[in-house]
């Protein structure tokens, strides 16, 4: 058994070294990634760290930053049409537009002006793929609650475009969190449920904290394999995190806020309809910041159903 914690204790260090090497690269895309500058970060030594990053990841370093930098790239050109493509090439760190043409069109088998121009009929068409999605789930809850004498709270009630969303300034918060990796949706439910409340409510941060979850990468475009999603909690300012958490300052700022009551594949559904259909028509759009939800201390979850409260929080600017 000692081993075993031993064992689990040391893949918890290496983990948490490593979110902090995959945060680092995404604030510095638009420059040199030095490996030196990495391995310190990490607290590994030069020598040894290009190995051990390829190890863990699954991918040479090399490899890493560059699909990091394409995959921002993407974001950008079908996010902000008033920067051009060169700008968007310097800014995630390549030479040359040609180089960053090269590059892009090997991992998205079309050019960076194609893409831009395709964003319209792609983001329709994945509101409609998620909308469909949405309406086969609600008939199989239709009918499974019928069946057992629930009802979906979200079957007939709202439609997801209809929600009305606000524009506010948030403050930053100091955050505690633990990242899960891999698919969104169903996963991050159980990463919520299984490992991350349970270590909350073990500090005694829970309840009566505000909790956050917080999805870094589009699911549309990055590999679920790859897809990174935090789970936070507010913390005092004097609290110190504890392995297997760390510690983070989520961005405040002006953010757009949409009410969300609902199941977690319809939380799916909710931020397609808003990135894909109210965004594009809000005058507003993305910045740097990432997107996340906010679960204030009396959202009300409903462990038999699975409905959950939160606030869906986009970060914008004007165009």
């Amino acid at each position: 058994m000692q081993v075993s914690s031993a064992a689990q204790r040391s893949r918890t260090e290496y983990t948490q070294r490593m979110n902090r090497v995959m945060d680092y690269i995404d604030s510095h895309l638009d420059g040199d990634i030095d490996l030196a500058a990495l391995a310190d970060v990490a607290h590994f030594s030069p020598f040894h760290f290009h190995r051990l990053f390829a190890a863990w990841m699954g991918a040479t370093l090399g490899d890493y930053v560059r699909r990091r930098r394409l995959e921002v790239a993407a974001l950008q050109l079908a996010g902000n049409t008033r920067i051009s493509v060169l700008e968007v090439a310097l800014g995630v760190g390549f030479g040359s537009g040609e180089a960053f043409a090269r590059a892009f069109k090997l991992r998205f088998g079309q050019s960076p002006s194609l893409w831009r121009a395709a964003t319209p009929q792609r983001w329709a068409a994945e509101l409609r793929g998620a909308r469909k999605l949405h309406q086969a789930e609600s008939n199989l809850d239709q009918a499974g609650h019928s069946a057992n004498g629930h009802h979906d709270a979200m079957s007939d009630s709202q439609s997801f475009s209809s929600m009305q969303v606000t524009l506010t300034t948030l403050p930053a918060v100091r955050v505690a969190y633990m990242r899960h990796v891999g698919p969104y949706g169903v996963s991050v439910n159980q990463f919520w449920t299984g490992t991350f409340l349970p270590w909350c409510f073990a500090q005694g941060l829970l309840p009566g904290a505000s909790c956050f979850g917080r999805g870094l990468d589009d699911p549309h475009i990055t590999a679920p394999e790859h897809c990174r999603y935090d789970a936070m909690v507010q913390v005092p300012d004097d609290f110190v995190a504890r392995s297997p958490a760390s510690m983070a300052t989520l961005p405040g700022g002006r953010y757009a806020i949409a009410p969300f009551e609902g199941t977690v594949p319809h939380l799916t559904v909710a931020w397609t309809e808003l990135l894909r259909d109210w965004l594009p028509a809000s005058g507003m759009k993305l910045d740097g910041r990432p997107l996340f939800e906010h679960m204030p201390p009396d959202a009300r979850y409903d462990a038999v159903t699975g409905v959950m409260q939160c606030e869906l929080c986009i970060p914008v600017q004007p165009l």
